[in-house]
């Protein structure tokens, strides 16, 4: 289950997700050159306001070339522009060829129960469970303090 992952922060340590063992977890694909960007506010205030929920970004530039940084000037933007303080990931590949473990599991019914979506775009979001069940998906229009969000949280 999701708890099984290690990955790198953007700062290159690893990071072991079983550390993550009871409480929520809420996965999004990020990056700095989209319309959603501005989501980077709205998360990091949903991050201030739900200290208990572990929120993990993900940099990818699948879509529309949008986050063609390095880990460095991608952590660099998200602090300057955003003050980001949740946890930012080393930049992966979220959806086609080279789509690393973690995405491979958030998108494929075989592996976490019932959820074959990849993100359709940046700003997707995966809700894990405080047992590391993938519970719910939500498309790049929902922000986080949409009713949909608030009610899987609760």
């Amino acid at each position: 289950n999701f708890h099984s992952f290690k990955m790198k922060g953007i700062d290159g340590k690893e990071i072991d997700f079983s550390q993550f063992k009871g409480k929520k977890i809420i996965v999004l694909n990020t990056a700095s050159k989209c319309g959603y960007t501005p989501q980077y506010a709205d998360w990091e205030k949903f991050h201030k306001e739900n200290k208990d929920i572990v929120i993990l970004g993900f940099p990818a530039n699948e879509f529309g070339g949008q986050e063609p940084g390095t880990n460095a000037e991608i952590s660099s933007f998200c602090s300057l522009n955003y003050g980001v303080s949740f946890q930012m990931m080393e930049k992966v590949v979220v959806k086609g060829s080279g789509k690393c473990d973690l995405y491979q599991w958030l998108s494929d019914s075989s592996l976490n129960g019932w959820c074959n979506q990849a993100p359709a775009w940046n700003f997707c979001k995966y809700l894990i469970n405080e047992q590391g069940v993938l519970t719910h998906y939500f498309p790049m229009s929902v922000d986080p303090l949409d009713a949909r969000v608030i009610e899987a949280i609760n």
